[in-house]
């Protein structure tokens, strides 16, 4: 801060002539005590003298000092359970403080401005993007982030996790929508890239091998700790959260995907060159676009495949949902093989199952194929599977049939009515019947069904028919005898009665 001449004036007068001290003057003219000190000192007074104040931690000096030689980058917390075992009584925070002040400040460093050439470099790296709610299930929002490091064009898909079967899609889609591909890829020490790293020496995932076989490029990870050797991508992820995520609204992944794809097309090729303003991203990746490597004529395939062992049960557990196989592959190991679609099983190389894949949890996807059998042969499998099937379909089904087990109801003719009224009457219309039932105290199907028909008659809604047949009708065809007429035909003796 500036001071006055009036305020110079006051404050020599004071601490020359009236011996104030200077935290008195600071006090009374609401100066701050530094801009005092250097006013005297700007008129050759010598510097007050401050008593210093013994401290605890003065006799633990040396030993601090000498381990923050050797450690530099030593945690204060660490620190002070050292020195908390050798007497000292102070509080934790005050002496990380301390620490603070005393910690040596680091030398900075200086950086290379690195430049590459049209086609040569690519950089990948994740971005976290929050959370996603799907049904009971809390999923990581990852962004799958490649730049190109000539012209800055930037590729951005988002997935549901960071699993090596999204990694190597995420490459794929990548490169088909580049239409070629770099000659070198870099990589932060990431496990889907890089598994093991002794200095100079690396032990590459075999998955990017072989993705880096078919497409001819070179995968290169940047040393430990050494995020501005890809700075590019580090650039890109901020410039993505800052003018895309942030205040973003959208209804799953897929409509993300759709709204990312139109900002990279759009806003992000607008944006300005790095290497020069007056030109846009758009048109350096024209420049540098025919060259990359082209791309082979087959595709490199990204499934998951992991191994799933079967339990007495035909359900294949895989990313906290079970899958129905099958009841002949019970016990057996299978062969399963995901992606962000669809989920695959398949025995000695045969497909034996495909299913709509799930990021739920707890769900079972089932095909309704591959539990007839046990139909046939367990009775009390039905049972288990409508009961199974209602509690999917109805959220207060559990509720209602507890309530209906605690009026000593039997649960097996009770399942079987409401998995009925269900595909006569739907889960919206059933769900606030049950809700209903077991406000009024008699979770019975008969309360449902009178329930539903009082709000149907309310509302003038058509009656639902059950058009059900019965189970000898399904079997077979009833061939009805067609009776002769000849009976009716009137005799002569017949006309004499008359």
């Amino acid at each position: 801060m500036t001071l006055s001449i009036e305020l110079q004036t006051k404050i020599l007068r004071y601490h020359l002539v009236e011996q104030w001290p200077i935290g008195t003057i600071a006090r009374h003219l609401h100066v701050h005590h530094q801009a005092i000190e250097r006013l005297l000192s700007s008129r050759g007074l010598p510097a007050p003298r401050r008593s210093k104040r013994a401290s605890m931690i003065d006799a633990y000096e040396p030993f601090i000092q000498e381990v923050l030689s050797q450690y530099p980058k030593l945690c204060a917390s660490r620190l002070y359970a050292m020195v908390r075992q050798r007497g000292y009584q102070g509080s934790a925070g005050y002496f990380c403080h301390l620490i603070s002040l005393r910690r040596p400040n680091p030398t900075p460093e200086a950086y290379l401005r690195l430049r590459t050439l049209p086609g040569e470099q690519a950089q990948m790296d994740w971005a976290h993007g929050g959370h996603m709610t799907i049904g009971r299930a809390k999923r990581p929002l990852m962004a799958f982030v490649m730049v190109l490091s000539y012209s800055r064009e930037i590729y951005v898909e988002f997935f549901l996790n960071a699993r090596m079967d999204s990694f190597l899609l995420g490459h794929v889609h990548a490169l088909q929508h580049w239409q070629g591909c770099p000659r070198v890829i870099l990589y932060d020490n990431l496990k889907s890239a890089v598994l093991d790293r002794e200095r100079d020496v690396i032990r590459f995932n075999p998955n990017l091998l072989a993705l880096a076989q078919h497409y001819r490029f070179e995968p290169r990870p940047v040393n430990v700790a050494r995020g501005n050797e890809k700075g590019r991508v580090e650039r890109s992820i901020q410039y993505l959260r800052t003018s895309f995520l942030a205040g973003r609204s959208y209804r799953d992944v897929a409509d993300l995907n759709a709204q990312v794809k139109i900002w990279c097309r759009e806003e992000a090729a607008r944006r300005p060159w790095p290497e020069d303003a007056s030109r846009r991203v758009q048109t350096a990746w024209e420049e540098e676009q025919p060259t990359l490597m082209p791309l082979p004529d087959d595709h490199f395939p990204c499934e998951e495949q992991v191994t799933v062992r079967l339990g007495k049960t035909p359900y294949a557990r895989f990313d906290l949902n079970d899958y129905s196989v099958p009841a002949t592959c019970v016990g057996q190991v299978l062969e399963l093989r995901a992606t962000p679609e669809r989920v695959r099983l398949l025995k000695a190389g045969q497909e034996v199952a495909a299913h709509p894949r799930s990021f739920d949890r707890g769900q079972q996807i089932e095909d309704l194929a591959h539990v007839e059998a046990l139909w046939a042969t367990k009775r009390a499998a039905h049972q288990h599977h409508r009961q199974g099937y209602l509690i999917a379909q109805l959220p207060c089904a559990r509720e209602f049939l507890q309530a209906a087990a605690d009026k000593n109801y039997v649960l097996g003719p009770v399942v079987r009515l409401l998995h009925d009224q269900l595909m006569q009457f739907g889960p919206e219309m059933m769900n606030w019947a049950m809700q209903e039932a077991i406000k009024l105290q008699s979770p019975h199907p008969h309360t449902v069904r009178a329930l539903v028909g009082k709000r149907r008659d309310a509302e003038q809604l058509i009656p639902t028919l059950d058009n059900q047949l019965p189970e000898h009708l399904k079997a077979k065809d009833t061939a009805i005898a067609v009776h002769s007429l000849s009976s009716y035909d009137l005799k002569e003796d017949d006309h004499d009665l008359e």
